[in-house]
């Protein structure tokens, strides 16, 4: 077999099967070149036109051919495809977070530091992705630049705001993806799409050079196809050493945090929830089931309207009087609801946090993570969400919920992918620990990732 042949093979196999070990040992072994990988890529690409189109706001033959020949092979991601959403700065292109409204901006003058590091260990930058605009929904839905199909099930969403970049990976377009996560953005459209979404600490990684959301919340990191390759991500982005993974199988102490966010579950998500704490249960794992208060009361704050929407009503304030027509209606609607919060309700939405994350850490000695679904439904139909702003709505505030509950306490929180017996569908299965735990996640994960994945 050409090596042109067997990129092109490995490019169809499922996500797991392309994880960014697989891909060096493909490269060391000869299997193919970052050449022929970059060939088949764009003849996938072609022959999958519309999924193309809508994953990627700019999919450029001709400067991907350039930037392969600009990369170091000898890096740590020398050569490997990674899509980057649109809201990250990327020297010489215009950063449209997905929006008509800056579609007329200047390029950007440096990268973004994200987008400089991946450069730097020699990731081949495929497209910029698109995306909820502004990045201001759980849902993915775009009207300016596409909605990507859900790759179980073509009807469905993604999930957001990272939704281009999760398609990207999820069908076989990017190694993986550069995103952020404000409430979820990571997290959600792993869980809807198959893959693992790790949101780190928020100051682990720099967020300079992406659009913001809500700067208090606002964070950076992957989606890809497994907890190793999200910790090599993570290892560059943060520009820390790699974390030293053993997922050997051994007795973890897990958390369930009940209350609120076990709360209005689609049957086929509370049933392959259970389904697989009785799998870690069997490996040895110890589970409790316990009320957390720093757990209930960020969901309290949350429920009250949180921080994101008076942050991001404050930064669109100009923006949107001069420009709502622009807008996508239904982030317009959001935005202009944030507008009539006071200080005085913002700043009691704020100041109480510091106090809840200083909780979560006592409440957290003794587990290895506290164990959620990630989303409380499975993928919504797109049909049903478009048209009607109340469905949207609603499915919205449930996608957003659980994992915007560890934005607040600024936890590091990954999504692990699990796929219930007989279910065509996956969900996700959030692990999360306290701020800077970061490392630490990413080691009890890689060990719940191998007892699932028997």
């Amino acid at each position: 077999m050409s090596g042109l042949d067997s990129a092109r093979a490995f490019w169809t196999k499922p996500p797991r099967h392309r994880r960014l070990a697989d891909w060096q040992a493909a490269f060391e072994g000869d299997e193919f070149t970052p050449v022929e990988a970059l060939e088949a890529l764009i003849e996938r690409a072609q022959s999958q036109a519309d999924v193309t189109a809508a994953a990627f706001i700019d999919f450029d033959v001709d400067k991907l051919r350039d930037r392969l020949t600009r990369i170091d092979p000898s890096e740590s991601l020398g050569g490997v495809p990674i899509s980057i959403k649109d809201l990250f700065d990327v020297r010489g292109e215009v950063t449209k977070a997905a929006s008509k409204v800056l579609r007329d901006s200047a390029p950007a003058i440096v990268d973004a530091p994200s987008v400089a590091r991946l450069r730097r260990a020699g990731a081949l930058l495929t497209g910029r992705t698109t995306m909820s605009e502004f990045a201001f929904s759980g849902l993915g839905l775009n009207q300016h630049y596409g909605t990507p199909p859900n790759p179980f099930d073509a009807e469905r969403i993604t999930g957001g705001s990272t939704s281009g970049g999760a398609a990207s990976v999820a069908c076989g377009l990017a190694a993986a993806t550069l995103g952020s996560d404000t409430g979820g953005s990571l997290r959600i459209p792993a869980a809807f799409c198959g893959l693992t979404g790790f949101k780190p600490s928020q100051e682990s990684v720099p967020g300079e050079g992406a659009y913001p959301l809500a700067p208090s919340l606002d964070c950076v990191g992957p989606i890809a196809p497994s907890v190793d390759c999200c910790a090599r991500l993570w290892s560059v982005l943060a520009d820390r050493p790699m974390p030293a993974l053993d997922a050997a199988p051994r007795p973890l102490r897990l958390a369930i945090a009940e209350g609120g966010l076990l709360s209005e579950l689609d049957d086929a998500v509370r049933d392959g929830f259970e389904a697989a704490v009785a799998a870690l249960e069997a490996k040895g794992c110890h589970v409790e089931r316990l009320s957390m208060a720093a757990v209930d009361g960020a969901l309290a704050i949350n429920q009250q309207g949180g921080l994101v929407v008076p942050e991001a009503a404050a930064l669109h304030r100009e923006q949107l009087a001069q420009a709502e027509a622009d807008y996508d209606p239904l982030i317009a609607e959001r935005l202009n609801g944030g507008r009539d919060i006071s200080a005085a309700d913002y700043l009691q939405r704020l100041w109480p946090r510091a106090g809840w994350q200083r909780r979560f850490v006592a409440e957290m000695s003794g587990f290895d993570a506290v164990l959620l679904p990630t989303v409380a439904t499975l993928p919504p139909k797109r049909a049903e969400l478009e048209n009607d702003a109340a469905a949207f709505q609603r499915a919205n505030r449930l996608a957003l919920r659980n994992t915007s509950v560890f934005n607040y306490l600024d936890a590091a929180s990954i999504s692990l992918p699990y796929f219930p017996v007989g279910a065509d569908l996956p969900i996700g299965l959030m692990l999360s620990r306290p701020q800077g735990d970061d490392a630490v996640l990413l080691q009890h994960a890689s060990v719940v990732e191998a007892m699932l994945g028997d």
